[in-house]
């Protein structure tokens, strides 16, 4: 009896499929999960790439080099980003500069690095070439500029990951997306030039 009670116990395949089931239940949920994850980064992605777009052909418009009106072409980017990304930061910012030349070199203005620190401080001495006052390490300068600068505009979206990737898989906890696009604001008027280089020094501010 015992021996046909073994055998039929060995033979029993009932149960089988849910014991499978659940071996391979949670690998498929972190593969599908890990799937619209990304899926849907690559969807805000392309929304920003296209929202990116329409600002730069809107900041060169003249009026542009307004903060008021810089702030309301902001603010319809950030609205189209947190339609599907509710949670998420965007942060916009502009540098200009006078030639695209110099945008795409983006070298640091003139100074004397005394310390061999690579940043100008310490009372170290600059050639402030834009006259705005900062040692810029990107020889540019914040805004928009006037008419016939060119001007780099970078988007910077942060939002927390919309499936629960994190813990399942170690992917990073938020999601950070940016775009940049570079542009000549329109010839509405002559190009302003900047005034005579001044030498200042750095500060530790």
């Amino acid at each position: 009896m015992k021996k046909l009670l073994s055998k039929s116990v060995q033979k029993d395949e009932s149960g089988t499929t849910v014991v499978e089931f659940g071996i391979i239940a949670i690998p498929m949920c972190v593969m599908m999960l890990g799937t619209l994850d990304i899926g849907h980064t690559y969807y805000v992605n392309a929304v920003l790439t296209g929202e990116l777009n329409e600002l730069a052909r809107s900041s060169s418009l003249e009026g542009s080099s307004v903060t008021a009106q810089q702030n309301v072409i902001d603010a319809r980017v950030k609205k189209a980003i947190q339609v599907i990304a509710p949670n998420s930061t965007v942060t916009t910012t502009r540098r200009y500069y006078k030639t695209f030349s110099k945008a795409a070199a983006a070298e640091a203005e003139e100074w004397t690095d005394t310390n061999g620190d690579g940043i100008c401080n310490e009372d170290e001495p600059y050639v402030d070439a834009n006259v705005n006052d900062v040692w810029d390490s990107d020889g540019g300068d914040s805004g928009q500029g006037g008419a016939r600068d060119v001007v780099i505009i970078k988007v910077e979206v942060t939002y927390p990951r919309m499936f629960p990737v994190k813990k399942l898989i170690g992917m990073p906890e938020d999601v950070i997306l940016i775009s940049d696009s570079i542009l000549a604001n329109q010839p509405y008027a002559a190009q302003s030039d900047y005034t005579t280089a001044i030498t200042r020094q750095c500060t530790d501010d």
